[in-house]
């Protein structure tokens, strides 16, 4: 009875083994009594092998579960239809708008996306490189969280193009597809001044050395000097873009002697926790303080009180991002384009902004 067993458990084995192999195309040649160089140039559509080759062929290795490595076919032919998408993060509508306008141009040109996030984490965005790089894409968008350019160097050593979205480096032979970020924060402090607010705050959600952020912090700071309000160290603030980062923005600010009547928001998020906190101090929302926020994601109009905010036009965004690498490589000098697509952001006034003025 043992042994009866035990015969049977190594039967299993062998039959689960046979199971799991992996189907080559020697396989599918012994099947039908052909070369390997017949299957292969089968599964490829060789304009030499006849149609009625190829049926049998594609049929057999359906039947036989076969799988072409698609690694192996991309370092034969060079191409492996795969673009990798770098994000800080895909948990926001603006960065999956992004990746939706990406997905909808490329996939109709029969390319298919990886996407990987850094989590504002420089050293993790170098790992996500390296592996989009060994996974031989054909491309790399990024909104990039870095501050140096080796990373990038490294990329563009390996002639596979750059296209920065959004977050961007201004290097020689890379292209880009941002808004104009300086115009989204003049437009959204200027907003503030025209409903009366005269002691505005900045709450920037990401390092200043970043183009992104620095480009709106310059942008609010040029609406004070045009429209003669004073800029006060104080009242800027540097924070991650989540809610309570928000909430702890405004009780650093408003324990302040001179405390602000208006608050420029870099993020959505920021500006919702911004203005539970105000709420929870009992101040009024526009009356006491205005609030305006940047990205214009959904939840922002769908509030009670609805929130002030800049929009970026993400999906729009992305499809450009595309339609710059779909020129790019039809072009014969793939290295040397370098494009600068900027797209106007627009003003959407509602209700934590609006004082009626």
């Amino acid at each position: 009875f043992v042994t009866c067993c035990i015969l049977k458990f190594f039967k299993i084995i062998k039959t689960n083994n046979q199971m799991t192999k992996k189907v080559t195309i020697y396989d599918i040649a012994k099947k039908l009594n052909v070369t390997a160089a017949t299957v292969s140039r089968a599964l490829n559509d060789n304009p030499n092998i006849s149609d009625s080759t190829k049926k049998l062929v594609l049929e057999t290795a359906e039947k036989m579960n076969y799988r072409q490595n698609r690694l192996a076919i991309a370092l034969k032919s060079g191409r492996s239809n795969n673009i990798g998408v770098i994000v800080p993060r895909i948990n926001t509508n603006f960065f999956g708008s992004v990746i939706r306008g990406i997905e909808e141009e490329l996939n109709a040109s029969g390319y298919q996306v990886i996407i990987c996030q850094t989590h504002n984490d420089e050293s993790k965005e170098a790992e996500n490189v390296e592996t989009l790089l060994n996974s031989q894409v054909d491309a790399i968008f990024m909104s990039t969280s870095s501050r140096n350019t080796v990373t990038f160097e490294k990329i563009l050593r390996k002639r596979i193009p750059l296209i920065f979205f959004d977050r961007k480096k201004t290097m020689d032979n890379v292209s880009s597809v941002t808004i104009d970020d300086f115009a989204g924060g003049y437009i959204a402090t200027k907003h503030l001044i025209d409903q009366g607010c005269k002691k505005i705050a900045h709450i920037s959600t990401g390092d200043l050395n970043i183009e992104i952020f620095r480009e709106r912090f310059a942008g609010y700071k040029q609406a004070l000097y045009d429209n003669d309000l004073p800029f006060y160290e104080d009242y800027v603030l540097s924070t991650k873009s989540n809610i309570e980062d928000g909430r702890e923005a405004v009780k650093k600010l408003f324990s302040l002697k001179n405390k602000p009547d208006a608050i420029f928001s870099a993020s959505d998020f920021v500006a919702l926790g911004a203005i539970q906190e105000l709420q929870a101090m009992k101040l009024k929302v526009p009356q006491d303080v205005a609030v305006i926020g940047f990205s214009n994601e959904p939840f922002t109009n769908f509030l009670e009180l609805s929130i002030s905010t800049i929009d970026q036009f993400p999906l729009e965004m992305g499809k450009m991002t595309a339609k710059v690498f779909l020129e790019q490589i039809d072009s014969s000098e793939v290295e040397k384009i370098q494009k600068k697509v900027v797209l106007e952001p627009k003003l959407i006034i509602r209700k934590s902004s609006n004082r009626g003025k």
